[in-house]
This record gives C-alpha cells, structure tokens and sequence, in this order.
C-alpha cells in the first residue's frame, strides 16, 4: 500500500473512532479514559443484571478515570484480543485480571502489581477424580481460556488434552456435560463460579505467585507513571473497602 493510502487510512481510522489510544494529556483532552477488559471473569469484571459491566478492576479503572478528571468508557473484547487492541492504540489502558508475565511484558508495559493471584483446577462435584496437581491432569481432558495463565500452565505439561475457549463460562458447561475431566483457572473466579454453582468444587489450588497488573502501551511513561500512583494510593485507601466489597 502506498503512502498516500496508508495516511488515508489512517485520518479515516481516526475519524470514525477505531484509534482511540493516547497520553496522559491526550486522554484529558479527549475526556475520555477507555480501558479494554473481557467482562466474564467475576468478581473482577462481569455482566451484572442491568447489564453493566462491574467488578474490582472496574472499580480500581474508575479510580483512575476520576483522579485523572475524565469519563470512563469500557470496551469489551475477547481476552486474546486486548494485548492487540492496545498495541494498535484502540484502547488506553488493559484492565482485566492480567497475569504479568515475561512473555506479555515483552509487548505491553504492567503496572506495579494490584492483586495476587493463584491458579486452581475445578472438577465436578461428588465424583473420584480429584487431582492435586497438575501433573495428575496427564491423560486427561482439560478445558481453559485462551490466552489465560491457565491455558499457559497446563500447554506447559506434556500430554494434557487441552480444549480452548474464549470464556471461561464455556469452559464449564463443557466440564458440566463431561466432555472434559477439569477447568483451570483463576482462583478467586474459581471459588466465585462454584460458590454460584455448587455442582462443582475446586480440587486443589496451585501456587503460581501470580501477580495481576494493568497493561499499557510500551513507551506510554506518564500514563504508566500515573496508573502506579494511584494504584500505590489505593493501597492506603480504599483497597480493603475494595477487596472487602468483591471477595
């Protein structure tokens, strides 16, 4: 494509809102923080009754909407897609219950960790198979979210018959219709998801010492800079009211 073409495409993009990423200032001119997540993946982001996307991380995204003076504006993406919708300036900020990794690091900047988590297999309730390990989960069919620190710690393990999908609620109704032995996940979404539906139970829980943090776009230092700091003052006030209110 040529020059021409490629700046036409570009204005266009701009015009009709698909480029929406931006520096500190430019989210202040704009008005508008927009933050990506992918709202099933309770308590942290999910779908309440009235259709409003609500949890911690949105809790913790409107803090920094209004330390930062402006509105905040939710964008719904599959979880895969959220690192490309950040590289490509669609979104400002990645909210989403993100394990920092090394790999993820690589292409996006984190913020200082807000949350730690683990990983924790879940089977269905009142039947033999209950693995404490994830080496027990060779030979066995496994479900998970693509792109999650689930998918990634049993793709680690040799002989695990892995079936991906872009939510973790689908996940589950594969466990519950025994096409698969186990779902890996999260931890604190595990224990929310079994304590809605007690037909399952989690098995055991893995110490991954995983950390959650916010994804930025590589080279956006002040935006970085300024999500540290209110995520280091909601640590004094009110992160316990936080915790306390979704966990």
């Amino acid at each position: 494509m040529g020059m021409r073409r490629w700046v036409a495409v570009f204005v266009f993009l701009i015009i009709v809102g698909v480029i929406f990423g931006g520096t500190l200032s430019e989210i202040k001119e704009r008005g508008k923080l927009i933050i990506g997540t992918e709202p099933t993946f309770p308590p942290f982001e999910y779908v309440d009754k009235d259709n409003n996307i609500v949890g911690f991380d949105i809790d913790i995204a409107k803090k920094i909407a209004e330390e930062l003076g402006v509105e905040l504006e939710i964008v719904n993406l599959p979880f895969d897609s959220l690192i490309p919708a950040i590289m490509s300036d669609k979104i400002d900020l990645i909210i989403a219950g993100m394990t920092i990794t090394k790999e993820r690091a690589k292409v996006i900047d984190f913020s200082i960790p807000y949350f730690n988590a683990n990983q924790s297999i879940v089977v269905r309730k009142g039947e033999s198979f209950s693995p404490k390990s994830l080496n027990e989960l060779v030979g066995k069919r496994v479900a998970v979210q693509l792109g999650t620190t689930g998918d990634l710690v049993v793709s680690d393990i040799k002989r695990i018959k892995i079936t991906r999908f872009q939510k973790f609620t689908d996940a589950f109704l594969e466990l519950q219709n025994k096409r698969v032995d186990a779902v890996v996940l999260d931890e604190a979404v595990a224990r929310a998801y079994v304590k809605k539906f007690p037909k399952f139970e989690v098995s055991t829980v893995i110490d991954t010492g995983e950390k959650y943090g916010i994804g930025v776009k590589k080279e956006n230092t002040e935006l970085l800079e300024f999500v540290n700091k209110v995520i280091s003052n909601l640590f004094k006030s009110p992160y316990d009211v936080l915790v306390e209110k979704w966990f």
